[in-house]
Order: structure tokens, then C-alpha cells, then sequence
């Protein structure tokens, strides 16, 4: 069974800097991306950053490129997301996800993000 469990979140003025940490396991293949969403109180769930197990390509959203940066620790199987220069507008939980193919998403349960102006 796959898992995925988050932790690292909090509250932080803005300007500064968090790093979540998603801890995955269950998995018995690395064809998946592994990455994060968040979501804001009363807006959509949008996507933030991924990487592919497979060969580490990553992908950002315009709105956290150059201020996020997401890696993946393959011994501890783990993906961490690196947040600096946070602004007010990056408060939302945040979700780790997972995609593989052939399978239903895969999601964490959440952790708050709140930055503070």
C-alpha cells in the first residue's frame, strides 16, 4: 500500500523560508512523479512542483519558479520542497501527490503553510 506522509509546515513571515518533506513508501516501481499541490481556502487545487523518479526531471509552476526547489532523496525516499523568498499568497495546505500509471493519485494528508505579511 502505497503511503505518502508530509511534515514541515508552519508559519513564517514573508520573505522567509520552509521546507516540506514528503516521506513515500509502498511503492514497488519508480515509474511515477512524485510532487506537490496546494490549495488556498476557497480556490482550486493547483499544482506547485513535481520530479520523475525515473531520471529526476522537475517541473515548477510560474509562480514558484526560482524560489521553490523540489529533490529527491532516493535513500530515504523521501521529496522535499525548499520554499524561500515566501510570499503571503503562497499560504495554502500543501499535498503531496504521486502519479504512476495504471493507478488511482496518490495523496498525503496535508500540512499548513502559512506566511505571514
Amino acid at each position: 500500500e502505497v503511503q505518502l506522509v508530509e511534515s514541515g509546515g508552519g508559519l513564517v513571515q514573508a520573505g522567509g523560508s520552509l521546507t516540506l518533506s514528503c516521506a513515500a513508501s509502498g511503492f514497488t516501481r519508480d515509474d511515477y512523479a512524485i510532487g506537490w499541490f496546494r490549495q488556498a481556502p476557497g480556490m482550486e487545487r493547483e499544482g506547485v512542483s513535481c520530479i520523475l523518479k525515473s531520471d529526476g526531471d522537475t517541473y515548477y509552476a510560474d509562480s514558484v519558479k526560482g524560489r521553490f526547489t523540489i529533490a529527491s532523496d532516493n535513500a530515504k525516499n523521501t521529496v522535499s520542497l525548499q520554499m524561500n523568498s515566501l510570499k503571503p499568497e503562497d499560504t495554502a495546505v500543501y499535498y503531496c501527490n504521486a502519479v504512476q500509471p495504471g493507478t488511482p493519485d496518490y495523496w498525503g494528508q496535508g500540512t499548513q503553510v502559512t506566511v505571514s505579511s
